[in-house]
């Protein structure tokens, strides 16, 4: 669709439809395309793909108009439903400011042999009229005028911030799905019994996941059909769609392949092999959304943090079978307050203030899955206790017959980097997993329901949770293609189809991870190859540490920007953030260069003490010990590879402390 800006509006136009954007007043109306002629100059800056929403980054400030500048498609679902990701974004102020450069696609009828989209230039008149009046203003400002141009800079500077975040959040996350045919907020098996409804897709959607519900409800609110082509629901969360083909006879080399990067052709030209379609699609709810430090637990309202709901669809032939399980903060009043690296946890309400919220959530999780079975993955002893101590107590006092509570001690099981020993809970709970079934529809109708849901969680809700829903959804994907016929009796899957399963997941922990925690998942290497090693560990603790950095500056912008997305008043004291931030990043600068004279000085000195005169010092590298038992072995080393006189090259150890930072998940 075409985007023009004129000077009262800003206009979309596609077809016969338009929808003017007051630049005065931030308000959306549907109009007539052919009302463009009307319009005072209209210049077109390019095309766009569709409308997110507005949002207000201060009270004091205009509404900013959120627009789908790039999308990727990210594949195919069944019945040929294109689904897209979000890439890039462009963000318009309603006010008469002069937009920046969009960098938007020209559109050929309007920009036929232009590079660049004109840009509306005031008459000579026009801007002197502009200048001589902010002279005027400006040579009669007053102290009290002064303090209020004070404070109007510092709310545009804490806007310029906050709207750093919002473009970092669509663009550098990649985390924002739609389609314009498929409803990606609800399961295979919700959709299935609604799909007589005539209602358009908007108004058919979970309201959890309905992420630009708020931004958009100046549309919503017209209630005319003219409105449906303009409302897009988005999800955040994460969607890979791939075709696998089930071939026991594959060559070592595909097997040898990187797991990091699977071919690009997964599929085999053999038409002899069965083939399937497979799609992991994670739903993050917009209730109780936010950052990991700055939501956990549950609310008043009974939502809780994290809460993800993950469905893994297999389409064979006519027939598609989806399985469906959440993830979600453990539902009471938690939090981990303060800025050291893993705060202490600590309950904020007692057992007997808890049960009501408690209870709304799970009631409305039964509601809705009809079942709950709870894997608790958190620690049953150390700090971690306290939450799963609490969270026993609740389900105990809910005392509901659907309700079933399972405790696996992640870290316990799987000491000293074992992860292989989750198998040891899905053969515990494997007949809960076959009880359970999945949902299994087919042209002719729906053949079987999902009877009940898992509801895994960790402390956090990320690493260790995608672990184990990985490898149930695997059991489960293994028993549904046998069923079909796809996959022999006795036969686990093929290596190929295995490796290229394990990426998505591993993705899909990827995504949620960044989503709330601001890095990738750790554990990750387990998910996305079966194997824990020495180079995941180091990678886990670069994550740790940038989550800690994270949340010690950063989370606070993240999480007001989201609020503001959701509607939601932002209680904390960002201007106090903001100046600290910038202290604390001066500080950092100068302790950089501290650390850099006192290394050189080091150097130097150890060169004087260790090395001969008729020597000379040419390179070295840092040797990271990664031994938890070792706090006082050789973290770096020199090498001298050219000598004088042609002697062995001399290797010299240089020792400091280690410290070994805790591992959150």
């Amino acid at each position: 669709m075409e985007l023009f800006q004129a000077k009262d509006h800003y206009i979309l136009q596609q077809g016969e439809r338009a929808l003017w954007c007051s630049r005065r007043d931030g308000g959306l109306q549907l109009r007539p395309a052919t009302d463009l002629l009307l319009a005072w100059n209209p210049i077109c800056l390019g095309l766009v793909e569709g409308v997110i929403g507005k949002i207000q980054l201060h009270s004091d400030l205009p509404w900013w108009l959120i627009l789908i500048r790039q999308k990727a498609l990210v594949g195919k679902l069944p019945g040929d439903h294109e689904v897209c990701k979000v890439t890039k974004i462009a963000v318009l102020s309603l006010s008469e400011m002069e937009p920046q450069d969009l960098d938007l696609e020209l559109c050929k009828k309007h920009h036929f042999g232009i590079n660049k989209p004109e840009k509306i230039i005031p008459s000579p008149d026009d801007s002197k009229f502009l200048l001589k009046t902010f002279t005027h203003i400006k040579s009669n400002v007053s102290a009290p005028n002064k303090k209020k141009v004070k404070e109007s800079k510092e709310k545009e500077k804490l806007e310029r911030r906050l709207l750093e975040e919002l473009l970092k959040m669509f663009m550098d996350s990649e985390s924002f799905y739609y389609s314009l045919t498929y409803d990606l907020t609800n399961s295979v098996q919700r959709q299935s019994t609604g799909e007589s409804d005539p209602r358009p897709l908007w108004q058919k959607v979970d309201d959890r996941f309905f992420w630009n519900k708020y931004m958009i409800q100046d549309l919503t609110e017209i209630g005319t059909p003219d409105v449906d082509f303009w409302i897009i629901p988005i999800i955040q969360g994460f969607v890979q769609i791939e075709e696998l083909v089930v071939n026991y006879n594959e060559s070592s080399d595909d097997e040898k392949s990187s797991p990091e990067t699977p071919p690009q052709e997964s599929t085999c030209v053999d038409d002899i092999h069965p083939r399937f379609l497979v799609a992991l699609i994670s739903r993050r709810s917009r209730h109780r959304a936010g950052m990991r430090y700055k939501r956990r637990g549950v609310d008043k309202n009974g939502n809780v943090a994290n809460y993800v709901e993950t469905e893994q669809l297999i389409h064979v032939h006519n027939h598609t079978l989806s399985f469906t399980q959440t993830r979600g903060s453990v539902p009471v009043f938690w939090s981990q307050v303060g800025y050291r690296y893993n705060p202490r946890p600590r309950l904020d309400k007692s057992e007997k203030e808890t049960v009501a919220y408690f209870s709304a959530h799970f009631e409305e999780q039964l509601k809705i899955y009809k079942k709950q079975v709870i894997i608790n993955l958190v620690d049953q002893a150390g700090r971690e206790k306290i939450i799963g101590d609490a969270y026993l107590k609740q389900v105990l006092l809910f005392n509901n017959s659907h309700l079933t509570y399972v405790s696996f001690d992640f870290h316990e099981h799987c000491r000293g980097m074992k992860f292989e020993n989750v198998q040891t809970l899905t053969d515990a709970i494997y007949d809960i997993i076959l009880d359970m079934k999945w949902c299994w529809v087919d042209q002719a109708g729906v053949i079987c329901k999902q009877e009940g849901i898992f509801r895994v969680n960790c402390m956090d809700c990320l690493d260790r949770t995608n672990v184990v829903q990985a490898a149930i959804a695997r059991v489960v994907m293994e028993q549904q293609l046998k069923k079909l016929g796809v996959m022999p009796p006795e036969q686990p899957l093929p290596v190929k189809c295995n490796r290229i399963y394990q990426i998505m997941w591993a993705n899909n922990g990827d995504s949620i991870s960044r989503q709330y925690a601001g890095t990738a998942a750790l554990k990750g290497d387990f998910t996305r190859t079966g194997e824990r090693k020495l180079a995941g560990v180091m990678k886990d603790g670069v994550n740790s540490a940038n989550r800690y950095y994270l949340n010690r500056f950063k989370d606070a912008y993240r999480q007001a920007v989201i609020d503001l997305m959701q509607g939601i008043p932002v209680t904390e004291d960002l201007y106090s953030i903001f100046n600290k931030e910038k202290e604390h990043e001066a500080l950092h600068k100068e302790n950089q260069r501290s650390h850099q004279e006192l290394i050189s000085q080091l150097l130097q000195s150890y060169m004087k003490l260790l090395l001969p005169d008729n020597e000379k010092f040419h390179g070295g590298w840092a040797l990271i010990d990664c031994d938890p038992s070792a706090q006082h072995l050789p973290s770096s080393v020199f090498f001298n590879p050219a000598l004088s006189d042609n002697r062995e090259p001399r290797i010299v150890f240089c020792s400091s402390s280690l410290v070994k930072a805790p591992d959150q998940e």
